[in-house]
C-alpha cells in the first residue's frame, strides 16, 4: 500500500525500509544476533512458505470455493474476515463492500477444537484467550429442519435453544440463501430482489449493528414448525448471515432481543413458552418442565440432530495484488488446480514496470503474459499460473522458526534445533493481532506439528502484550495528529541510552503511557550522576579540597561511628538493590527496577567517595547495563578498568541474610482506623507489640477512658484495638 501511494517499486522500498530500521536496532543497543536476520520477501525464504502451502493443499487444508468476500474498495484486494475492523479495511479504513468471487481457502475450521482447546496450555492474558475463543465461537445446539409448504426442501436452522421453539413465529433467511429464488412467491419477488440486491453493498458489520429498526421482506412462503405443526412465515432479512450457522434463523420474539425488534418492527407474533422462574409453559406436552432439562427433550420430539458450530469462517487466502508470495498452483483446462513440485520452489515474482491493482478482482500478474502461460505439468497441454498472491500474514505464521535455523536450504528448519529452541519461551506483541496473526500462526504451527516438522503444540507459550506510548498529548501518535516523537532526535539530544531507559522508566511494560519530554532529561540527568560518581568528577563527593582533608582530620567519635553505620547500610543496600534488580528483570518489571538503582545511586552518593567500595560501583555498572549498555560498557572498560565486555560478565549474586529486613512498620489502629505508625523489629509477639502500642503517646490519647472490648493482631503487620 505504501508503494502504490509513493509510486515506488515495493522492492525497493522494503529493502531501503529494512535498511533504516535496522540501523535505528543496532543504534538502540538491542542484543539481537543479526546472522539469523530473516527477510519474508526473500525467495529463499517465501520458497518455505510456498512449501506449507503445498502441503495444505495436500492435506485438503487449501482449497479453491466461489465465495462471498470482503471487498476494499481503496486497496482493490479481498480481505480476510480478521481484517475488517468495525466494516472497514484495517489497512486503510475504508468501508468494505461484499462480492461474490472465486477465491483460495485455508481450512482453519478443521483445527477450529483444537485451537480452543489447547489455549489452556499458555500462560497469556486472560483477554487474548478470550478474544480468541470468542472469535473461534464454538456453539453446541441442534439442527432442525422446517418443512416448506408447497415444496420438496426444507429450512434447517441450528440453534441452542430447541426449548423455545413452540415460540418460533416466523423464520428469517439470509439475503444469500440459496432457497430465496425457489420459494419466493410471483407477487413477492420484485421486492425481495431489491431487497437483496441492497443488502449485497452492505458489509457484515452494517449488517450486524445493533440498530433498533430492522430491515426485511416477506417472500410469501410459509414453513411449518415442527413442534406445533403451526404456520410460520418466511422472511428476508440482512441481520441474518450466511457465514453464520446455516443462514437461516427460527424467529422466537419473546426470548430473543433482535427478534423482537424484527417482530414489532412488521407485527409480527409474538409468544412466550419459558416462564420468569425457567419452566415452559405454552409449549404442549412440554409444558412445566424446567427448560434446561426440555432442551434434549424437545430435540429428540421433533427429530433435531445435535450438532456444533463455530462462528469462526475459513481463512481466505486469495489477495488481488503484486506483492505476494506467489501461489504455487497451475490451472489446467483439463487437470484443474496442479501443485508445482517441490523441486520447483520457489516460484519467484516476475520482475514487472506497472505493480498497481488492477480493480479487475485479480492481481496485475495476471497481465504478464509470459509468466502466466506455462505448459500443464500433467498432460503438457497450455495452461496458466494462479494470479492471485498470498496475504501478508502467511510470511508471518511461521517466521519464528526460521530464526532458528536461517541458511538450511534443505529444509524448513532442522528438527534438532526446532527441539532445542521451541517454544518460543516470551512472545511481545500487540493485542491487535489476537484474531490475526497470533490465531493464524497457532493454525499454522498445529497443523506443522501434525505433519512431523514440529515437536510443539504450540508455538508461543508465553505472551506480554506491550503497550503503546502515547503523544504529550495522550493521545496514540500519528502524522495526522502531528505529535510522533522520532526516536533518532532524542539520541540526537540525549543520547541512546537515555531513551532506552525512559521509555522502561515510563511504567508497566504493559500500560499505555504518554512521552513526557521532561522524564527524558530526568533520566539523562541520572545518568549524569552516575557518570561522574564513576569517574569521580562528583562535584560534592569527587573533589578532594584542603578544607575536605581537615573535615577528615577532626571528624568526632559520634560522626566516626555514623559513617561506619553508613557504609554498613551502604552494602545491606547493594544486596537489596542486586536482589530487587534480578528478580524486577525476570518479571520485566523495568521501571520498578530502574527505581531501586536510583535509591541506590542517592545511598552511594550519602557517603565520601573515598570510603566507597569498588565493590559498589561495579555492582552498580553490571546493574545498568541493561538498560544503559553504552555508557555502563564505557564505565566498566575505560573507569573500572576490565578487560572483558561488560556484557559478558557474570550477573552479580547477592546474600539472602544482608537482603532481609529486620525492622517493619506496626500498623496500630483503633477501630480498624489508623492511627499510629511505629517502626519495631520484626518477629515481636502480640503482647509485645500491645505493650509497644500503647506505649505510643498517639494511642494513649485514643485509648483514654475507653473499655478494649478485643485486640487482633497480624504479625509483623498490625494491631487492632476494639473498644
Amino acid at each position: 500500500n505504501y508503494a502504490i501511494k509513493t509510486k515506488k517499486n515495493p522492492k525497493e522500498v522494503v529493502t531501503k525500509n529494512v535498511k533504516y530500521f535496522r540501523k535505528q536496532l543496532q543504534t538502540m543497543g538491542f542484543s539481537y544476533d543479526w546472522q539469523r536476520e530473516v527477510n519474508t520477501t526473500d525467495p529463499n525464504y517465501y520458497k518455505w512458505t510456498q512449501w506449507i502451502f503445498l502441503q495444505l493443499y495436500k492435506h485438503g487444508l487449501a482449497y479453491e470455493d466461489e465465495i462471498s468476500v470482503n471487498w476494499c474498495p481503496s486497496c482493490k484486494t479481498v480481505l480476510a474476515d480478521e481484517e475488517v475492523v468495525g466494516g472497514k479495511c484495517d489497512r486503510c479504513d475504508t468501508l468494505v463492500e461484499r462480492k461474490k468471487l472465486k477465491q483460495w481457502v485455508l481450512k482453519i475450521t478443521a483445527y477450529a477444537d483444537k485451537l480452543l482447546k489447547d489455549l489452556d496450555l499458555l500462560d497469556w492474558p486472560e483477554r487474548v484467550k478470550t478474544m480468541q475463543r470468542n472469535w473461534i465461537g464454538r456453539s453446541e445446539g441442534v439442527d432442525i429442519e422446517f418443512k416448506i409448504i408447497g415444496h420438496e426442501e426444507h429450512i434447517k436452522v441450528f440453534t441452542t435453544r430447541a426449548d423455545t421453539i413452540f415460540g418460533a413465529t416466523y423464520l428469517v433467511l439470509a439475503p444469500e440463501h440459496p432457497l430465496i429464488k425457489k420459494i419466493t412467491s410471483e407477487s413477492s419477488s420484485s421486492e425481495v430482489k431489491n431487497y437483496i440486491e441492497k443488502a449485497s453493498q452492505k458489509s457484515d458489520f452494517e449488517r450486524q449493528a445493533e440498530v433498533k429498526e430492522k430491515s426485511g421482506v416477506f417472500t410469501g412462503a410459509y414453513a411449518i414448525n415442527p413442534a406445533n405443526r403451526e404456520r410460520v412465515p418466511i422472511w428476508v432479512s440482512d441481520y441474518v448471515l450466511m457465514s453464520y450457522g446455516t443462514g437461516a434463523i427460527m424467529g422466537v420474539p419473546a426470548h430473543d432481543e433482535r427478534d423482537l425488534q424484527f417482530a414489532e418492527q412488521f407485527r409480527l407474533p409474538v409468544k412466550e413458552v419459558i416462564s420468569s422462574d425457567g419452566i415452559l409453559i405454552n409449549s404442549g406436552p412440554f409444558n412445566g418442565t424446567p427448560s434446561k432439562i426440555a432442551q434434549e427433550k424437545i430435540a429428540l420430539y421433533i427429530g433435531g440432530k445435535k450438532n456444533v458450530r463455530y462462528k469462526l469462517r475459513d481463512w481466505i487466502f486469495s489477495r488481488q495484488r503484486y506483492w505476494g508470495e506467489p501461489i504455487p498452483i497451475i490451472k489446467c483446462p483439463k487437470c484443474g488446480n496442479v501443485p508445482l513440485k517441490e523441486s520447483q520452489l520457489p516460484l519467484k515474482l516476475p520482475e514487472v514496470k506497472k505493480y498497481q491493482p488492477s480493480g479487475k478482482n485479480e492481481s496485475p500478474l495476471a497481465d504478464i503474459s509470459s509468466w502466466v502461460n506455462v505448459k500443464c505439468p500433467k498432460c503438457k497441454d497450455p495452461a496458466k499460473r494462479e494470479v492471485n498472491t498470498m496475504p501478508q500474514w502467511a510470511g508471518s505464521s511461521w517466521y519464528f522458526l526460521r530464526y532458528l535455523d536461517p541458511k538450511n536450504k534443505k529444509k524448513l528448519v532442522d528438527i534438532k534445533k526446532e527441539k532445542n529452541w521451541m517454544p518460543v519461551d516470551i512472545y511481545i506483541g500487540g493485542v491487535e493481532h489476537a484474531v490475526l496473526h497470533l490465531l493464524y500462526a497457532r493454525f499454522w504451527h498445529k497443523f506443522l506439528y501434525d505433519i512431523g516438522v514440529v515437536s510443539t503444540l504450540e508455538p508461543f507459550s508465553c505472551l506480554i502484550n506491550q503497550g503503546i506510548i502515547l503523544g504529550e498529548d495522550g493521545e496514540k501518535m500519528s502524522k495526522s495528529r502531528g505529535n510522533v516523537i522520532s526516536p533518532d532526535d532524542i539520541i540526537k539530544k540525549y543520547g541512546t541510552d537515555s531513551l532506552r531507559m525512559y521509555e522502561m522508566f515510563m511504567g508497566p511494560l504493559s500500560f499505555s503511557k504518554p512521552w513526557g519530554s521532561q522524564g527524558v532529561i530526568g533520566i539523562y540527568r541520572f545518568l549524569n550522576r552516575v557518570w561522574y560518581l564513576i569517574t569521580e568528577k562528583n562535584p560534592v563527593a569527587g573533589k578532594k579540597s584542603k578544607k575536605k582533608k581537615e573535615e577528615k582530620l577532626i571528624l568526632t567519635a559520634e560522626a566516626k561511628r555514623k559513617l561506619k553505620e553508613n557504609l554498613k547500610d551502604l552494602e545491606k543496600t547493594r544486596h537489596k538493590t542486586i536482589k530487587k534488580v534480578t528478580e524486577d528483570l525476570e518479571k520485566l518489571h523495568f521501571n520498578t527496577a530502574i527505581s531501586s538503582l536510583m535509591e541506590y545511586v542517592n545511598q552511594l552518593y550519602g557517603v565520601p567517595l573515598e570510603k566507597v567500595n569498588k565493590k559498589h560501583l561495579e555492582s552498580l555498572a553490571l546493574l545498568l547495563s541493561p538498560f544503559a549498555p553504552h555508557m555502563s560498557e564505557e564505565l566498566w572498560n575505560e573507569y573500572l578498568k576490565h578487560r572483558k565486555s561488560v556484557s559478558k560478565e557474570k550477573w552479580p549474586t547477592f546474600q539472602s541474610h544482608l537482603t532481609e529486613e529486620k525492622n517493619f512498620i506496626l500498623i496500630a489502629q483503633i477501630n480498624g482506623k489508623i492511627r499510629a505508625k511505629i517502626k519495631t523489629k520484626k518477629g515481636i509477639n502480640k503482647a509485645e507489640a500491645e505493650k509497644l502500642a500503647k506505649s505510643s503517646s498517639l494511642i494513649k490519647k485514643y485509648l483514654s477512658k475507653k473499655k478494649i472490648k478485643k485486640v487482633i493482631f497480624i504479625r509483623d503487620r498490625l494491631i487492632n484495638f476494639v473498644v
